[in-house]
């Protein structure tokens, strides 16, 4: 599957919308979101909600971070995972496998987030000076130049992602075929990982009734 200039663009602007949107207060850098948009972009949104709740149901565990721990990304199976379901469908590409391939992408995209952090705690100093000199123009820009950065990163992940597919496809393609049925079969084991670390935590006597009820 050939994807256009325009597509790649759009989905460059989606991830860039969903991935500052956490800054926004809203709940848009999550796998089934992601992938649901991209699936719009691509047409075919049955694979990219089958991509996402898979990739859902492993990050209730694997996304969610305890103490200082940063999880991976989302955007892992969520962007790159999705186009590699949708693009490579006919190559026998399913989304356990796809799943089981972006985790290295989630890794690393978590790297390029928490890199953008460090470098935004400098604007921090902008701001206040800026509430000291009375200049609230400043203020305003210092305070939410994160969000705009998150979105220049989410911009280049998604639009560098599906630019890049055929290079995905040709890694791929050189993969043995008995490591894709085994990252076939460790990709549908994610999301039971993923479910039984939420279990492991909430499966408490006094819980159980609301785990079951939910």
């Amino acid at each position: 599957m050939e994807i256009t200039l325009l597509q790649c663009t759009l989905i460059g602007l989606w991830t860039a919308f969903c991935l500052s949107g956490m800054l926004l207060g809203i709940y848009s850098n999550r796998c089934i979101i992601l992938s649901f948009g991209v699936g719009i972009i691509l047409g075919d949104i049955p694979t990219a909600l089958a991509m996402g709740a898979v990739s859902e149901i492993a990050f209730m565990g694997f996304g969610v971070g305890a103490g200082g721990t940063v999880p991976p990304n989302p955007m892992g199976p969520g962007i790159i995972g999705t186009l590699m379901a949708i693009t490579m469908k006919d190559q026998g590409m399913d989304p356990g496998t796809a799943l089981a391939l972006s985790f290295p992408f989630a890794v690393a995209f978590q790297f390029l987030i928490t890199a953008t952090y460090t470098f935004a705690t400098g604007l921090t100093q902008f701001a206040n000076k800026g509430i000291e000199q009375g200049n609230f123009k400043k203020f305003r820009f210092s305070a939410n130049a994160t969000i705009w950065i998150l979105a220049i990163v989410g911009f280049a992940i998604g639009f560098a992602g599906a630019f890049s597919t055929s290079g995905l496809q040709a890694v791929v393609e050189m993969i043995p075929a008995w490591l894709i049925n085994g990252l076939s079969v460790a990709g549908k084991m994610l999301p039971a990982i993923g479910f039984a670390m939420i279990l492991s935590v909430m499966a408490k006597v006094e819980l159980i009734p609301f785990v079951l009820l939910g």
